[in-house]
């Protein structure tokens, strides 16, 4: 049976499924400097999110003279795991790519709305004493453009969500033919440019690399229209609830202190925590501390798919989310 490191956190009930399939399991923290050390290499399996990072030193210390043999991201990206390293050390890596899509998209449309109807301002100001009706009439998503950078299972389902409120909806994929699009009610753009020019509000969703990063930069956020398709005067928006470091926060500082950006909401920061980041006061910014996965039904649904994934590589079958 296997011995598996969960260094997150895990759902009390993926972990009795694995208790109960005979694994043993050890929820704790490693730190960057331990996990250096090899602290892994007594595991045949880690579970981690977003906070551990899997670096090429730790799985190369993990598997000389060690067993690790799985590492499995519980969430979406996998850009602080070392896929190479972990490739050509013989770890397969998975994540649960579809476990916590709904808890992302619903965020995503939660801080549109708090963007173009300044509910975090007000919330803000009313706590300050100050009646600031007048100074907070906003824009509605109907009848805008949206923009989603990347096409992937959770830009989807904001576009789903998106057209119920009757925005157009606009996309940039690289990766995404037109013939998968053809039923989608969505217009696929040529490159990035393109989109950012015909788009009030944009929202990313792609994966960080180095074709990405900052590729929500000074110029593109000059390109964004501030005048609705429709005809309104609503502004421009950005919204990111998918990686930290695709979006320029200096560049969008500075957009938002020069009025070229009207709003700016992120879930995700190129250094976190975010404490300290100049963002956080500015009065049209507001954001959130990496929840896009936070709800009870994702982490569940996250937990019990990691478990099945986990049973089925302690079985000798190939675990079927692994990316490498």
């Amino acid at each position: 049976m296997g011995r598996i490191a969960v260094t997150d956190g895990m759902a009390g009930a993926a972990v009795s499924i694995l208790e109960n399939a005979g694994h043993e399991v050890v929820l704790r923290h490693y730190e960057v400097e331990e996990l250096r050390t090899g602290v892994l290499a007594d595991f045949d399996a880690v579970v981690i999110r977003s906070a551990t990072k899997m670096t090429s030193e730790a799985i190369e210390a993990s598997c000389s003279g060690g067993r690790l043999g799985f590492i499995g991201r519980a969430g979406v990206g996998v850009d602080n795991i070392d896929i190479m390293s972990a490739t050509t050390n013989g770890v397969v890596v998975c994540n649960t790519p579809g476990a916590s899509t709904k808890s992302v998209v619903e965020l995503t449309i939660g801080h549109l709305i708090a963007s173009t109807r300044f509910v975090a301002r007000a919330d803000r100001t009313l706590r300050s004493g100050d009646w600031a009706k007048k100074h907070l009439r906003g824009s509605e998503l109907g009848g805008k453009r949206l923009g989603l950078i990347g096409f992937g299972r959770i830009a989807r389902g904001v576009a789903e969500l998106a057209h119920g409120f009757g925005m157009e909806v606009n996309a940039f994929d690289p990766y995404v033919s037109a013939e998968q699009t053809d039923e989608l009610d969505c217009l696929m753009h040529d490159n990035v440019d393109s989109l950012f020019r015909a788009c009030t509000h944009i929202s990313v969703h792609c994966n960080l690399s180095e074709d990405t990063h900052h590729l929500v930069n000074r110029e593109r956020l000059a390109m964004m229209p501030d005048i609705g398709a429709d005809g309104t005067a609503c502004g421009s928006h950005i919204v990111n609830c998918a990686r930290g470091g695709i979006v320029d926060e200096s560049a969008v500082l500075d957009a938002l202190d020069s009025e070229v950006l009207s709003s700016a909401a992120l879930d995700v920061f190129e250094v976190e925590p975010a404490i300290g980041n100049l963002l956080l006061q500015h009065e049209r910014f507001h954001g959130s501390p990496h929840i896009g996965a936070a709800t009870l039904e994702a982490q569940n649904r996250v937990g019990t798919e990691m478990a099945g994934l986990l049973v089925a590589f302690f079985n000798g079958e190939r675990p079927k989310s692994a990316i490498n």
